[in-house]
């Protein structure tokens, strides 16, 4: 019984039903495979029905019933619960895979969240950069201009990431005036280059809230992924250089090679030689 349940629905898949005409194929092709099995199974029982002698009408009679009953029934039957069965899986299919979508997408800008980044963080391999971009001040706008006047500042520089990184990177909001950059490809210098056109182009945008022209800059701390180095330890090498690039009066790029301390090898101390200077707000 489990072998003819799986032949009358085998090869379902959800993400085919998305094509024109692809659920109507399917319930069709139910159809024809109940009216199959249920021929046959009435096929098969003819024998000991007239054994039985329930049956009276002639062989041939009885053949042409079976096929147009199997029709009538199985075939209609199945086809029409094939056909919503369908509906229903591709409708399940897109929402699951909006509610994938939404889950990963951050609800104020459209980026990449803080989820979708720590996903991504874990898959890189071989040579990437990591920049970790703050905005510079950000507590002063909400103070004095409100949340809302935060809240368009945030959508400004998500768009222009966006533009800058284009589709091709995982630009993600990581939280409040936090934003994430995983970049690979190029060199070192180029994909600082990048970044510094990033920061340009926030530096030089003018925002506009309630007639009220608001000059915004970043902060960019940038770290590399190598092999053999934890994620955590690009993670923390990337937020320290953001922290220096805070300290040394904002607005501005700090690799980690301008560090004053870097990141142990693997194999010594288990991890990272912290730096020793006191860690200030950041803003």
């Amino acid at each position: 019984m489990i072998l003819v349940r799986n032949w009358l629905w085998q090869s379902i898949d959800p993400g085919s039903f998305e094509a024109p005409g692809a659920i109507s194929s399917f319930a069709l092709a139910v159809s024809f495979r109940s009216v199959i099995v249920t021929s046959l199974a009435a096929f098969a029982s003819l024998p000991l029905l007239y054994g039985l002698h329930i049956l009276a009408l002639p062989l041939a009679q009885m053949a042409k019933l079976i096929v147009a009953f199997s029709w009538l029934f199985a075939g209609t039957l199945s086809g029409t619960l094939a056909y919503v069965a369908g509906n229903v899986i591709r409708d399940l299919d897109c929402s699951r895979a909006e509610f994938q979508r939404l889950s990963q997408t951050d609800s104020l800008t459209g980026l990449a969240n803080r989820r979708a980044f720590n996903d991504t963080l874990a898959t890189v391999h071989g040579e990437a950069s990591l920049a970790i971009i703050d905005i510079d001040r950000f507590k002063r706008i909400n103070d004095r201009f409100g949340h809302q006047a935060g809240d368009e500042v945030i959508r400004t520089i998500a768009v222009v990431l966006g533009r800058v990184f284009g589709n091709t990177l995982l630009v993600s909001r990581l939280g409040g005036e936090e934003f994430g950059v995983i970049l690979k490809g190029g060199t070192v210098e180029q994909r600082l280059a990048m970044l510094e056109q990033a920061r340009q182009a926030v530096a030089s945008d003018v925002n506009v809230f309630d007639d009220n022209k608001l000059a915004v800059t970043v902060s960019i701390g940038v770290a590399e992924f190598m092999p053999g180095r934890r994620v955590e330890g690009v993670y923390a090498a990337a937020d320290r250089a953001l922290y220096l690039a805070k300290d040394c009066g904002r607005d501005r790029l700090v690799h980690e090679r301008n560090l004053p301390f870097v990141e142990a090898p693997a194999h010594e101390a288990g991890g990272l030689v912290r730096n020793s200077r006191v860690s200030m707000p950041r803003g």
